[in-house]
């Protein structure tokens, strides 16, 4: 016969991150700060966090860029992906040792980061405020699952390492499931179009207004 059990799981897993607070978090012990979680590509897997710094935020932080939320930059290990399970793991634990405001968690990333941000966002709709997925992609019946988040992708037009398809493939059924994501392709870009996005203060100013629960909000419309 079977027998019926259950059993609390605990799955351990080790994670090297960046951290960056903002720059007056001492100052008010009250106040609860938004968090970006950025997620890097494949070539800056590995143990050494000066790949880390090689694109995006980190390598904004790094040449001084000070950041209005905590940011934290997780690397991934070499020969692996983005795991949604241990990603969410990450924001629990930040959550519980920092101010985190839980109504202000995005995610961003490019290409492999792109696609972890993708499928985070499938996997926790429901603790995220916003997603900023940069030449990624994922499953299009995730979006039955993401259709309420704001998400705001980005694609560059000529990328031969993941195809402009793959964006909007996602947004295309998230926009049939009732949706409204938005999505910016870079006509001349190939696969760097993290570099223009990421350069863009507008990509921020539209992080920081989201909340988590609410339409997405468009402080570039007057």
């Amino acid at each position: 016969g079977q027998a019926e059990q259950t059993v609390e799981l605990q799955v351990p897993a080790e994670m090297r991150f960046l951290l960056a607070l903002p720059e007056d978090y001492e100052q008010d012990q009250q106040k609860k700060w938004p968090l970006m979680l950025f997620l890097h590509g494949s070539g800056e897997r590995g143990d050494n966090f000066d790949l880390v710094k090689v694109h995006g935020p980190p390598m904004q932080i790094a040449a001084g860029k000070k950041f209005p939320m905590i940011v934290a930059s997780p690397q991934c290990p070499a020969g692996k992906r983005w795991q949604a399970v241990t990603l969410l793991a990450l924001i629990d634990h930040l959550a519980a040792k920092y101010r985190v405001d839980q109504d202000r968690i995005y995610v961003t990333g490019l290409s492999m980061g792109g696609f972890g941000t993708w499928a985070l966002a499938a996997y926790a709709p429901e603790r995220l405020a916003a997603i900023v997925p940069i030449c990624g992609g994922g499953e299009r019946y995730w979006a039955r699952d993401v259709k309420h988040l704001p998400i705001w992708a980005f694609h560059g037009a000529k990328d031969t390492a993941v195809p402009v398809e793959r964006s909007e493939s996602m947004i295309e059924a998230i926009t049939k499931a009732g949706g409204k994501p938005k999505l910016t392709i870079y006509p001349d870009a190939g696969h760097n179009s993290w570099k223009a996005t990421y350069d863009n203060p507008e990509v921020y100013t539209w992080l920081l207004s989201q909340k988590r629960g609410q339409a997405a909000a468009d402080p570039t419309v007057p």
